[in-house]
């Protein structure tokens, strides 16, 4: 019997792992040889060269993936071959926050930084705290809005382009009331040829007081005698209505806020001529300028009725400047919104208490009442005194009453 020698016994061997299945690669053509797998062909070939967008490499990056970049079992990026990551999905929730933050906060710089640009240019001269015995205070905000003479900063060559002369110092070419209402706005002219009575006054520089004479006057005399503050104390005794705010703008601030707009369309009814004022108008609509504008406000010796016609001139004209001008295609726009500020701002004067609000109630309160939101008039006259015009007094009286109520003004004036 054949003798078997047995080796020796082995311990067993632990189980080793399986490794995972490669994946498969899509058939195509056999690989070059010299050519690395990643080269050998595929869609983005072209002649066994791969142009590298496949890969995700861009101009500059080195073959063997950026520095930095992890390697994975299938090259960089990651097991699932070669390429590059693909980054999170960008967030436009969040992107369009960012963009709106951004511009609402630019909107706010820059509307804070025009308030306190334009701020800075208003001229704040009249203190309505020197008039005195001043009536009660109405549920309207009233404003008394004058057109002066002022020849303020204006060349020689500007005095007679505009036809303005070059008498010195300034006068109340035109004068009006304007009361804000929830009722409704109303615009009341105030003839400068008015018989009116100057009542005791404070003198605005000297602080020294002046009694009552009785003295009758026309309405215009007490702005020439001591300004403003004598013109709203006058207004007020002989009115008995409470003025909240004064605003006044020269012959230039006038004729240059117009131009800063682009003219002022205005359809005249009937066409007039004034070698005076340098008007020279035909009936129609048309587009007047800043010298054409303050002709046609001033004009007064073309019409038999002067200072009536004047003032409704006046009337039309403010209300149709206000309508254009408050609107959005120039509050909004900062190339019509600036030359209008900076062309007006200068020569505005205004009492220390009105503000920019202010200013804005009053122009889109002149709006309304060209929009047919209130009612514009003159002053109720019942005759001559002198050469003046005479207030009709219990007209005035219900005006008043009907203002300072709040209610909606029936009556009406010449």
């Amino acid at each position: 019997m054949r003798h078997i020698q047995r080796q020796p016994q082995q311990p067993p061997r632990p189980p080793q792992p399986v490794p995972p299945p490669r994946p498969q690669r899509p058939a195509g053509p056999p690989p070059t040889p010299g050519v690395p797998p990643q080269q050998a062909g595929g869609h983005d070939t072209y002649g066994g060269y791969d142009s590298g967008y496949n890969t995700g490499q861009v101009y500059g990056s080195p073959s063997g993936g950026a520095p930095g970049r992890p390697q994975g079992p299938g090259g960089p990026s990651g097991p699932n071959g070669p390429g590059r990551a693909p980054g999170p999905a960008p967030d436009w929730r969040r992107r369009i926050k960012v963009g709106s933050i951004v511009l609402v906060s630019a909107l706010l710089v820059t509307s804070v930084s025009t308030y306190f640009w334009a701020d800075s240019k208003v001229r704040r001269e009249v203190d309505l705290s020197k008039v005195i015995e001043r009536p009660k205070e109405g549920d309207c905000t009233t404003y008394l809005i004058v057109g002066s003479d002022s020849r303020e900063g204006m060349s020689d060559e500007e005095k007679k382009k505009l036809h303005t002369g070059s008498a010195e110092g300034k006068r109340t070419d035109s004068m009006m009331i304007l009361a804000k209402c929830s009722s409704g706005n109303t615009m009341i002219s105030l003839p400068r040829d008015s018989d009116v009575e100057i009542p005791s006054f404070v003198g605005s520089q000297s602080g020294k007081q002046f009694p009552a004479q009785g003295r009758r006057v026309k309405l215009n005399a007490a702005y020439a005698e001591d300004g403003p503050e004598l013109l709203v104390r006058t207004v007020e005794h002989n009115t008995g209505l409470r003025i909240d705010h004064y605003a006044e703008i020269g012959f230039a601030g006038f004729a240059n806020i117009v131009d800063a707009l682009g003219g002022v369309e205005l359809d005249i009814e009937q066409g007039f001529k004034d070698e005076k004022s340098g008007a020279d108008f035909k009936a129609g609509k048309q587009t007047l300028n800043g010298e054409q504008s303050l002709a046609f406000v001033r004009t007064r010796y073309a019409f038999a009725e002067s200072d009536l016609q004047r003032t409704k001139n006046q009337q039309k004209f403010l209300a149709a400047l206000a309508n254009q001008a408050a609107t959005p295609s120039t509050i909004l726009n900062p190339f019509a919104l600036y030359p209008m500020l900076g062309a007006g701002l200068d020569t505005l004067i205004v009492d220390k208490d009105m503000g920019l609000y202010d200013m804005g109630q009053m122009f889109f309160a002149m709006k309304g009442v060209n929009g047919g939101n209130g009612v514009s008039m003159n002053m109720p006259i019942s005759g001559q005194r002198g050469g003046n015009l005479v207030w009709d007094k219990a007209k005035v009286q219900q005006l008043v009453k009907q203002i300072q109520n709040d209610e909606k003004v029936t009556v009406r004036g010449n």
